[in-house]
C-alpha cells in the first residue's frame, strides 16, 4: 500500500460498520443519557440542559442501531417447515431496538420546543413510549437470540452478561415511560419513576455494552492483522 492511499484507507476504516464502534456509541449515548437524567445533576441543570443531553444522546444511539441491525445479518432463514422462512432472532432484537431508537429521536427533539400539553403528549411522550416498548420487545427477542448463538448462559460470559443487563435497562426505559405519562392537569405519573427509570437504563446500557467491549475489541484487532498481510500484498 502506497503512503497516497492510507489517508483514503484510514477514512474508509471510520465508516465501516463494527461492533467496537456499536459499543462506544451505545456508551456515549448512555453517559449522555445518564447525565441529563441523574438525580441530583439534573436538578442543578435544569430541563433546558438535560433535554438537550437526551438530544444529541438519542442520536448516538440511533447510529449505534443502525450498525447494530447492520451487523445482524439476513433478515429471515430457511425453515423445513411451512412457510418456509423465519425471521431470524437475531436481526428482529436489532431491528426493534433501532427502531426504538428512532422513536427516541422524535420524542427529544420534540423536547426541546414542546410547550403545550398536547404536543408534550402526542410529540414528546407517545414516542417515547414507543420506543421504550420496541426496547422492550428488543430486550426479550434479545434471549432468544442468545440462545440460538449456541452460547450457554454463564456468569463467566460477558455476552449473557450483557443480554441480561441490556433486558434491565429496557425494563427500565419502561418504568421511565409510565411515570412520564402526562396527567390532564400537567403533572407526571411520577417524577421517581420517570428520572430514575432514564438514569437506571442508561446506566444498564452502559454497561452491557461495556462488559462485551474488551472482547470485541480483541477479535477486531485479531481480524485486522490477519488482514494486513492481504492488504501489503496487494
Amino acid at each position: 500500500m502506497t503512503s497516497a492511499a492510507l489517508p483514503l484507507a484510514r477514512t474508509s476504516s471510520l465508516l465501516v460498520p463494527t461492533v467496537v464502534k456499536q459499543c462506544w456509541l451505545f456508551m456515549i449515548g448512555s453517559a449522555l443519557f445518564a447525565a441529563g437524567s441523574a438525580p441530583v445533576l439534573s436538578e442543578q441543570m435544569g430541563s433546558q440542559l438535560s433535554n438537550l443531553l437526551f438530544f444529541i444522546g438519542a442520536w448516538f444511539f440511533t447510529a449505534a442501531g443502525l450498525i447494530q441491525v447492520f451487523l445482524s445479518g439476513a433478515v429471515a432463514v430457511a425453515v423445513p417447515y411451512a412457510p418456509g422462512r423465519m425471521v431470524r432472532a437475531e436481526w428482529l432484537t436489532a431491528s426493534t431496538q433501532s427502531f426504538g431508537t428512532l422513536l427516541f429521536n422524535v420524542s427529544t427533539t420534540a423536547a426541546l420546543h414542546a410547550k403545550s400539553l398536547t404536543a408534550q403528549e402526542k410529540l414528546v411522550w407517545n414516542p417515547d413510549a414507543g420506543g421504550s416498548v420496541a426496547f422492550l420487545i428488543s430486550g426479550c427477542v434479545a434471549f432468544i437470540a442468545f440462545a440460538h448463538t449456541g452460547s450457554r448462559w454463564k456468569l463467566s460470559s460477558p455476552a449473557c452478561w450483557s443480554v441480561v443487563i441490556n433486558f434491565v435497562g429496557c425494563v427500565a426505559f419502561g418504568i421511565s415511560a409510565i411515570g412520564s405519562f402526562i396527567l390532564p392537569g400537567g403533572n407526571t405519573v411520577n417524577d421517581d419513576f420517570a428520572t430514575w427509570g432514564t438514569f437506571i437504563g442508561a446506566i444498564c446500557f452502559f454497561v452491557a455494552s461495556l462488559v462485551v467491549l474488551p472482547g470485541a475489541a480483541s477479535r477486531h484487532r485479531s481480524q485486522q492483522r490477519t488482514a494486513a498481510p492481504t492488504s501489503q500484498n496487494g
